[in-house]
């Protein structure tokens, strides 16, 4: 393994470029779907090799439960510095399983709670609660989740506000982006140098809702002054929301990226520009994140394999 074992661990750095230009230079859609893929990569191969680091670090423990094979010094060669990086490993891996495992509780935990506050109710696509708090977010579930917004919210809008905060909220279930911040939450949770990606996935989501919401209503800046009086009108939710359900990003910035053309629908840069290079190294360093866990784990299969009497 060598070295390779080390390198999923800080490659996400590669994609700090990226996390800085995509939202200004790439369209919305192609930036959330390319973060959260690199994320989503990254953080699953620096995981699998902190397990690895950890069957080394275990095996050199007294009392182990593993075969006393595995502690042999041709199984800790493998692993450059082992009594340091095996050790290390354990409590490591056991931070990121508590860490993902609280985001996935807090997640399904907000989720079962929106929807019994929700029980009850006509089972409409939209759910217009008399409250007088003033927020809106879109519920995911079957047959395409759920519209929540509040006649607080609704009463400061006009006719074409409405529209566009509601077609706003449909792009978001329609694209599904509960799963794309879902991800990159558990993914910077996995790999502390992943978070640049996930605050600029929590801010490209938003955008991509925006232009799909003014391409529904057919006026950009019908859209962004929605957006603007939804921020200003706004009060924090009732109940602690999950960034899927009521993120909101930066309104300022969402407002003026609405009021400027409409972005390129181009899927890919050309590697000849700052955010194509930027592309371009995520890419690579996710490329090479995966082929170094998967050479370190075929090794230490190899060598534990052969380490192991029958």
């Amino acid at each position: 393994m060598g070295v390779f074992v080390l390198l999923p661990l800080v490659l996400p750095l590669s994609a700090w470029p990226v996390a800085r230009l995509a939202a200004p230079r790439l369209h919305p859609r192609t930036a959330t779907r390319l973060l959260t893929s690199v994320a989503v990569v990254m953080a699953g191969c620096s995981t699998l090799c902190l397990a690895l680091l950890m069957v080394v670090g275990t095996a050199q423990l007294p009392g182990n439960p593993l075969p006393d094979a595995w502690s042999d010094p041709e199984v800790r060669a493998a692993v450059p510095h082992d009594g340091i990086a095996g050790r290390a490993a354990i409590p490591a891996l056991g931070a990121v399983t508590v860490a993902c495992g609280r985001t996935l509780l807090a997640h399904r935990r907000v989720i079962r709670r929106a929807r019994r506050a929700l029980a009850g109710l006509p089972g409409t696509t939209v759910v217009v609660l008399p409250a007088p708090e003033p927020y809106a977010y879109a519920l995911p579930g079957a047959h395409g989740g759920r519209i929540v917004v509040t006649t607080a919210l609704l009463s400061g809008l006009g006719p074409a506000e409405r529209r566009a905060l509601f077609a706003h909220e449909r792009a978001h279930l329609a694209a599904r982006h509960h799963r794309h911040l879902l991800a990159v939450h558990l993914a910077a949770r996995a790999n502390p140098f992943l978070r640049p990606l996930r605050s600029t996935v929590v801010y490209t989501a938003e955008r991509w809702a925006d232009e799909d919401a003014a391409r529904a209503v057919g006026d950009r800046r019908v859209v962004a002054r929605a957006i603007g009086r939804a921020a200003l009108l706004s009060a924090p939710a009732p109940a602690r929301t999950l960034a899927a359900l009521a993120a909101t990003g930066p309104v300022p910035r969402r407002v003026a990226a609405l009021l400027a053309p409409a972005p390129a629908a181009r899927d890919w840069p050309s590697l000849f520009t700052g955010v194509g290079a930027a592309v371009w190294g995520a890419a690579a360093g996710a490329a090479v994140s995966a082929m170094s866990s998967a050479n370190s784990a075929v090794t230490l299969f190899l060598l534990l394999h052969a380490a192991t009497p029958l």
